[in-house]
């Protein structure tokens, strides 16, 4: 096979998987525009008199805007906090030498393999004794504990990466170990940072389980309350879809503006040797 054959398969094959990955999302707002009754056609239609009806019954429905406070308190707050914890643990398993160091390190890893489904029951029952359930802060101390693992584990790399002689230099010109860590370690592991606030965010704003499992009437997150248009007559398929992409816009937003934060801080934290 000639190279130029070659490519060309190549070029055909990422082709066709971009079409299998945008094309669910491309129906998903192709639906959000439609009627209930252009919904149910059996004939599958790219052009139509699109409606903002759906987006209108969603927006300015009463309970909106506090699923939308509840899902941005949940995401941000779990983000932070799994940033915070991971990146410090991260720097111990990676500068300080113990006993059981890399078990440890493995471990981590090892935790988030575990899916959310089966843990559903035992944290409810856990959260329903320390009295947890139904409020936001235990649906965010929650996506802390599951996001921590990868958010350690990832960062591990990175801190191991980050040369010891940079931060040996800092301690003999009479730098603290925190702002060592602060000054030095921190903004050389910003990619690590973007990716593993990329990823927990994700997490907390999508995640539907464990939320419908933990949250009532009033701190319900966006994608517990778009499963709301799945009635005992059947589903609101425009309303849902308008909810679907609404709640896709802001990790959409996130993972833009983060990716450009991996990009330069590639080449920001580069070491000349």
């Amino acid at each position: 096979m000639s190279e130029r054959a070659r490519l060309a398969l190549r070029y055909a094959a990422l082709a066709a998987l971009a079409v299998l990955c945008v094309g669910p999302i491309v129906v998903m707002l192709l639906t959000s525009f439609k009627t209930q009754v252009q919904t149910f056609t059996t004939e599958l239609t790219f052009f139509f008199a699109p409606t903002l009806e759906n987006y209108r019954d969603v927006i300015f429905d009463a309970s909106f805007g506090r699923y939308l406070v509840n899902s941005l308190v949940v995401g941000v707050v779990a983000t932070l906090l799994t940033l915070l914890l991971g990146c410090m643990a991260a720097y111990g398993l990676a500068r300080f030498s113990f006993a059981g160091r890399r078990a440890i390190a493995w471990a981590t890893l090892m935790l988030r393999t575990v899916p959310l489904a089966v843990i559903a029951v035992p944290v409810f029952m856990i959260w329903s004794n320390w009295q947890l359930t139904n409020s936001l802060g235990g649906l965010i101390l929650l996506y802390v504990a599951v996001n921590l693992p990868f958010t350690i584990w990832l960062l591990y790399g990175f801190v191991l990466q980050v040369p010891v002689e940079l931060e040996e230099a800092a301690a003999i010109d009479g730098c603290r170990p925190w702002k060592t860590f602060l000054r030095i370690v921190l903004p050389l592991i910003r990619p690590g940072l973007a990716a593993a606030a990329i990823f927990t965010f994700r997490i907390a704003w999508n995640e539907f389980i464990l939320a419908l499992v933990l949250t009532d009437r009033s701190t319900r997150t966006l994608p517990v309350a778009a499963s709301l248009f799945v009635t005992d007559i059947g589903v609101e398929w425009g309303k849902l879809m308008a909810l679907a992409s609404l709640i896709a816009l802001p990790p959409l937003a996130f993972v833009f503006l983060a990716a450009r934060q991996v990009i330069s801080g590639l080449t920001a934290g580069a070491v000349k040797g």
